[in-house]
């Protein structure tokens, strides 16, 4: 997508939430993969997310995919074209290629959004929580850093053993 496109968002806090969200999600992969190389453990635990590092991949990514294919579900939209998760095999090619996919999707299914649209109505998440538009491009943002954030930790941890 070409800056004048980035800038043809129909409200701005909606471009900033979507930019942010993309920049966040890929500085959660870069963090993701210093954690593969450096082969950093994740926690026991029954969460099926933290079974391995490419379960948490999967996890963020799809959340990814999930909330704007629910915000278009909610607004009204048609549904971003990003293609189903691979279950498994992940490369770097394919992770930046469905990194891609989810940085056009987010850009083209949400640039016509509304600040109106943002607050206009509660719906519930999968998870019983209530979202406004707003609260979920909010949500969408925080999501990688929070899964980013414990990488880090984790990585430190590997550092001082």
């Amino acid at each position: 997508m070409t800056e004048s496109q980035v800038q043809a968002f129909s409200s701005a806090a909606v471009r900033a939430l979507v930019l942010m969200q993309e920049r966040e999600l890929r500085e959660f992969v870069e963090t993701w993969k210093s954690a593969r190389a450096q082969g950093v453990p994740l926690p026991i635990t029954d969460d099926p997310s933290y079974a391995s590092l490419e379960a948490l991949l999967q996890h963020v990514l799809g959340a990814s995919r999930f909330y704007v294919t629910w915000l278009c579900e909610k607004l009204g939209l048609p549904s971003p074209a990003i293609s189903a998760l691979p279950e498994t095999g992940w490369t770097a090619e394919s992770i930046g290629t469905f990194v891609d996919q989810l940085e056009e999707g987010w850009r083209t299914a949400l640039v016509t959004v509304s600040n109106d649209a943002l607050e206009s109505e509660n719906w519930l998440a999968p998870w019983g929580a209530p979202f406004t538009a707003d609260s979920m491009l909010e949500h969408a943002v925080m999501h990688p850093i929070r899964h980013r954030f414990q990488l880090n930790q984790w990585l430190e941890g590997q550092s001082r053993r």
